[in-house]
């Protein structure tokens, strides 16, 4: 029985994604992603190895699919000589704006395969990243590529006890929905667990921090606190919501660090609690394969599959519904 719809997980890192979009039915025909250690990672859970660098892919091996999903990284893009009405005013005018991005090799990905959805993720400060120029050129090169754009912030601690903010950008081709499609980005679910539910109840005592970092943590937070800055480490408190997971949590984990009583130095996370902090379950076969400083990078660079496959099923329905005609948008 064939799957409900296809994907390509690009930029795919451990595989967020496709933890997600799998669990909705769906079947990745790809997957590509650079880095050697969250290569070993994803092979380790999927089965199966991602292709590398993806501007040594070739486009035309890429098979046809339903739904692109990326988590693309946000390079500095070059506007330099190329004005907005001279970019969108002739064919393939993203390529001036694009050239040499990341985000270029992925909107020629979406021009070649022409998926009937796209579902891109990144940080929250892609819409002000060079005063907003970089998400001006993100949205102008997918409406230019003939997509319907809907965009939102999410906060994932709708869905896990991590206050992570991020932009989603669903596309839906306008080729295959004239009208505009019925989507809208999901509301959280009532309930969430709370911090303390992820924390493992007797964890090594190698993720103490030793009480040189946590006398230094305190005095630089001490310092910034004088100046009136909030800078500092975060002890998070077990019946709510921590800081949001970084990939440089490995240095010190100063953002989200676990008291231990008042004689004993706080701790980090351990990368399995990192795992539950982002909503992967790693009790079914999917087991941490790689270093805990590679594991804490992974962990902090990952999506949240729960957000994401909340987003993907209101995605599905659209794809699973008729095309609503340029008709019924134009009259409203």
């Amino acid at each position: 029985m064939p799957a409900p719809f296809t994907f390509i997980d690009l930029f795919a890192g451990i595989g967020g994604f496709r933890v997600a979009l799998e669990k909705l039915g769906g079947e990745c025909l790809f997957s590509s992603e650079w880095d050697k250690y969250s290569r070993q990672t994803y092979e380790a859970w999927f089965g199966e190895a991602p292709h590398g660098d993806i501007n040594q892919i070739n486009i035309a091996a890429i098979p046809d699919h339903d739904l692109l999903a990326a988590g693309f990284p946000c390079q500095p893009f070059s506007l330099a000589g190329v004005s907005k009405k001279n970019s969108l005013g002739r064919e393939h005018g993203f390529r001036d704006a694009t050239q040499g991005t990341l985000f270029f090799r992925l909107a020629e990905i979406i021009e070649a395969k022409r998926p009937s959805a796209i579902l891109l993720e990144n940080v929250k400060n892609l819409r002000s990243h060079d005063k907003g120029r970089t998400w001006r050129v993100v949205r102008d090169t997918l409406e230019e590529l003939d997509y319907w754009v809907f965009t939102d912030v999410i906060d994932a601690a709708g869905w896990v006890p991590q206050h992570r903010e991020r932009v989603y950008i669903a596309g839906f081709d306008r080729r295959r929905f004239p009208g505009l499609p019925d989507f809208r980005f999901p509301s959280p679910p009532p309930s969430r667990p709370a911090f303390g539910d992820i924390l493992e109840s007797s964890p090594s005592p190698k993720y103490t921090l030793t009480e040189h970092l946590w006398e230094y943590l305190q005095a630089y937070a001490e310092k910034h606190r004088a100046k009136g800055n909030g800078f500092g480490f975060g002890l998070a408190d077990p019946k709510g919501v921590s800081r949001t997971l970084s990939a440089r949590y490995y240095k010190d984990g100063a953002e989200i660090l676990i008291a231990q009583g008042t004689d004993i130095p706080p701790r980090r996370l351990t990368p399995a609690e990192c795992a539950r902090l982002m909503g992967f379950d790693i009790t079914h076969g999917r087991k941490i394969v790689v270093s805990d400083t590679q594991a804490y990078r992974q962990f902090g660079n990952a999506v949240v599959p729960k957000v994401i496959e909340a987003i993907g099923r209101q995605i599905v329905e659209v794809l699973e519904s008729p095309p609503r005609p340029a008709a019924v948008f134009e009259l409203t």
